[in-house]
């Protein structure tokens, strides 16, 4: 029913105007037209992040969206720590903290919040 759908990621924050610095201007996402008032629709590669108002914004206290960058993690990760991303670091049984990413085998993981609070992560897979 659903497996030939796209999906898209739904964040909710309290700012609008510190949404679209955020997922705009540091993260570098492309905005659509949304046609809706306190609604932002951003281009993410084929997928869309919807970013809308609410009084329950950053409540989530798991992953809202994420974002598989391959090869280009690390180079990724120093960007957005350039622009002021301070990475999250968490205890994740089987995985060790290097630097800021959370690596186990072949896969490295960063998490890192926006400014509602919302988490977000990037991983090399």
């Amino acid at each position: 029913m659903l497996a030939n759908r796209n999906a898209m990621a739904t964040i909710a924050v309290k700012d609008l105007a510190a949404a679209k610095q955020f997922y705009g201007g540091t993260l570098g996402l492309t905005q659509q037209e949304s046609g809706e008032e306190d609604v932002l629709t951003y281009q993410s590669g084929t997928a869309i992040v919807l970013v809308y108002v609410s009084q329950f914004a950053g409540t989530n206290q798991a992953t809202s969206c994420t974002w598989s960058v391959g090869d280009e993690f690390d180079t990724i990760m120093k960007a957005l720590k350039t622009k002021g991303v301070v990475f999250e670091h968490y205890d994740m049984p089987g995985m060790t903290l290097q630097g800021d990413a959370h690596v186990a085998g072949d896969f490295k993981g960063a998490w890192f919040k926006d400014p509602s609070g919302n988490i977000l992560h990037i991983l090399n897979q």
